[in-house]
């Protein structure tokens, strides 16, 4: 199986990338989506997180208070360690299961945390949609309906861009309209079609 993992900064535009390769009938695996399958209720890691870090992150409907968790982990470096030793391994298992189901000639990862995780070990190459800084910030801020400093703020704890840019064996400058990233997906869709016909 070849698989292509796909990353980039908050912003940057990884969504409008892999909505165009799904159209190309293409399996996109979201970590982010990941992330939240693991901790769905009756899911194992959900009740780890209950008796780490309290039966108050459980809502009353059962399902996890994704902000009362923030909050408890967000300002201490110790509890964030125990967050991801619980849900990284669980989020890598989930990921594993829907590669292995996809039938497409190639399958896409696409997780902002790509690089910062062994998540990055599951794929054969790495492509990064790059975008200036400023373009993150506006675009994040207006879809997310927060301020800058916000969003700078999420930039500042990521990845740095050049460290992203030296990591990836492709790059799309997503600085243009859609139609201008399109073309240039399409053109690396051609070349992970090849690359995944000679994949052993």
């Amino acid at each position: 199986m070849f698989v292509v993992g796909i990353t980039g900064g908050i912003g940057s535009g990884k969504s409008a990338a892999t909505d165009y390769l799904q159209l190309q009938g293409i399996t996109v695996v979201d970590a982010d989506l990941a992330s939240r399958i693991i901790v769905e209720p009756g899911k194992p890691a959900l009740a780890t997180l209950a008796n780490t870090f309290g039966s108050h992150l459980i809502q009353s409907d059962g399902t996890l208070d994704r902000r009362a968790l923030r909050n408890v982990v967000f300002a201490d470096a110790t509890k964030l360690k125990q967050l991801e030793a619980i849900t990284h391994p669980a989020i890598a298992d989930e990921i594993r299961q829907q590669l292995a189901q996809s039938r497409s000639p190639y399958t896409v990862l696409v997780s902002p945390l790509l690089l910062e995780t062994a998540q990055h070990e599951m794929t054969n190459r790495i492509l990064l949609i790059d975008a200036p800084e400023a373009l993150q910030i506006a675009r994040a801020s207006q879809r997310d309906q927060a301020s800058s400093e916000q969003i700078r703020a999420i930039i500042a704890k990521q990845m740095s861009r050049k460290e992203r840019q030296q990591r990836s064996h492709d790059i799309v400058l997503n600085d243009g309209n859609l139609e201008k990233l399109h073309q240039a997906i399409y053109a690396l869709h051609q070349q992970y079609l090849s690359l995944a016909t000679h994949h052993v």
